[in-house]
């Protein structure tokens, strides 16, 4: 594999580059020799993050954690793509999705994780027309994430979304 690290707002040291080899390393097992992995270390006040970004065919794989220590902070989002190989690992099969970026061995195993999609719970409700602003007073107010409705001006159905630092987000359609 192919390693590109960087950092922002920190200096990537012999001994942080050392520790993204052999945590990171661990996911030889699964990909080619030509796979390239970005890695970006970032420092944010006290929070030390990781990102990891796993471009393959038609896909990406991708996964982040934020802890006061990078080296944990290294260690947890090993375990995370881990997680996500397995859990996809049939859909990359039955659909034969970027199946030429990953190691053969890897391929051929016969370890599957359920990752049957199980709707427990319908609602239905009425979506009433608003403004953006007025959606987001909403959200909040319901103590959600996100919040659907009908945009006033132009009769279509938006999502608000929080996003970090206490902002939002707007999801419009586009054909």
């Amino acid at each position: 594999m192919r390693y590109i690290i960087s950092g922002k707002n920190i200096d990537v040291t012999e001994g942080l580059k050392t520790a993204v080899y052999e945590k990171i390393g661990k996911l030889e097992r699964y990909f080619t020799p030509d796979t390239e992995i970005h890695v970006t270390l970032s420092v944010e006040k006290e929070r030390q993050k990781i990102e990891v970004t796993i471009p393959v065919k038609g896909n990406i794989i991708r996964a982040e954690q934020v802890s006061n220590d990078m080296y944990v902070s290294i260690d947890l989002v090993e375990e995370i793509i881990e997680r996500q190989l397995r859990k996809y690992k049939n859909k990359l099969i039955d659909h034969k999705q970027a199946s030429s970026n990953f190691n053969q061995t890897f391929m051929e195993d016969d370890y599957y994780e359920d990752d049957t999609v199980k709707i427990v719970k319908t609602k239905r409700f009425a979506i009433k027309p608003m403004d953006a602003e007025e959606a987001c007073i909403q959200m909040e107010l319901l103590g959600h994430s996100f919040y659907v409705f009908r945009n006033a001006q132009t009769d279509e159905v938006n999502v608000v979304y929080k996003r970090k630092g206490s902002t939002y987000g707007l999801i419009e359609p586009e054909y």
